[in-house]
């Protein structure tokens, strides 16, 4: 049984992190850190959590804890992370990873002096994903040319309504540190976007550049609440990744196009879709509906690489720090206008 602390007691420890290690058999969480003595005794108390602390030594100093979970505010993430390494524990990182390329650099460095140490980074992949993945591998749709990822919501202020909720508090009106340009690290493209810039990251590889705009919507802030990115991928495909706080409808798309034919993600179902003439331009497509084998969810995984003493094939330290290199170059695009070089590679072979 492998004992895991949570440094942050928000709603993705909530909602997420608590109840599905709940539902682990080999994991358990024995200490959980925040700054809210209340939250903190409400999640002891459903979770049945033994300790809990309001500050971080309290947490990283419990000699019996094996493994640690950073669930803090995006500009907090490599402090906490590279602190969590340096004490000799396996670490899962909530996503973004961080804010600064040189911050994801310290990870990696800190990471491979010590390879014993599992580092899980989110987003994690669906088994839609490593479908897709295994089809592309296949060759099922020949040479990849295109792709098209986009993960959109209505904004935190909704998230933070069903965290409220959870916690039994107040909601609280235009009070979130996810609009503060000075504080947050950035806007929509690191909170939402990541998942699409992931997706596509895993079933294509490496991008070499990126071009991005970004525009504020709607929200009540000066980042981003809407971008669209287009990358271009080592092995020639071009690929868009969207995103944006102002769809409550909510988005979630990923198809990818190749000269053979296209895979598109439709409800956890993948449609594999070939022509069904290469003469005759209307003809009917043919179409196959492949359903995904269930794959173990993400605190699972991590714990079945600690036990092969193996990092994730996908949700690893190296993807992640490409993935955040990718962001904040559209950053950097967004302001100058130009393309923009990615110089870091993933971890994504098959």
């Amino acid at each position: 049984m492998l004992n895991v602390g949570i440094l942050g007691a928000g709603g993705i420890a909530a909602l997420s992190h608590l109840p599905e290690i709940a539902a682990i058999a080999g994991l358990r969480v024995t200490h959980i850190c925040g700054r809210r003595e209340g939250r903190l005794r409400l999640l002891c108390e459903r979770f049945d959590v033994p300790r809990f602390s309001t500050y971080w030594a309290g947490l990283l100093d419990d000699d019996e804890l094996d493994a640690v979970i950073v669930a803090l505010p995006h500009p907090l993430h490599a402090e906490a992370g590279l602190a969590v390494l340096e004490r000799g524990l396996h670490l899962f990182m909530q996503k973004p990873l961080c804010t600064t390329v040189d911050e994801a650099n310290q990870l990696l460095a800190a990471s491979e002096a010590r390879p014993a140490q599992v580092v899980y980074c989110r987003p994690s992949f669906d088994a839609a994903v490593y479908e897709m993945r295994r089809q592309l591998a296949a060759g099922a749709i020949g040479t990849v040319s295109g792709a098209l990822a986009r993960h959109s919501h209505g904004g935190p202020e909704i998230y933070y309504a069903e965290v409220a909720d959870a916690f039994e508090e107040p909601r609280q009106e235009n009070d979130l540190w996810f609009f503060d340009a000075a504080t947050a690290g950035g806007g929509a493209l690191i909170d939402m976007g990541v998942y699409s810039v992931a997706n596509l990251v895993a079933l294509l590889g490496k991008v070499d550049y990126v071009t991005a705009r970004m525009t504020t919507v709607d929200k009540p802030t000066a980042l981003e609440d809407t971008a669209t990115l287009i990358l271009e991928f080592a092995n020639g495909a071009l690929a868009t990744a969207e995103t944006g706080w102002c769809d409550p409808a909510r988005s979630s798309f990923l198809r990818v196009h190749g000269t053979a034919g296209k895979l598109v993600l439709r409800d956890d179902v993948i449609d594999y879709i070939r022509p069904s003439s290469y003469e005759r331009e209307w003809a009917e497509p043919l179409v196959d509906k492949i359903e995904p084998a269930p794959v173990v969810n993400q605190h699972e995984e991590w714990l079945r690489c600690i036990e092969r003493g193996a990092q994730p094939e996908l949700s690893n330290l190296w993807t992640a720090r490409h993935i955040t290199e990718i962001m904040l170059a559209a950053v950097t695009s967004n302001a100058e206008g130009g393309r923009v070089a990615i110089h870091s590679d993933p971890l994504t072979a098959p």
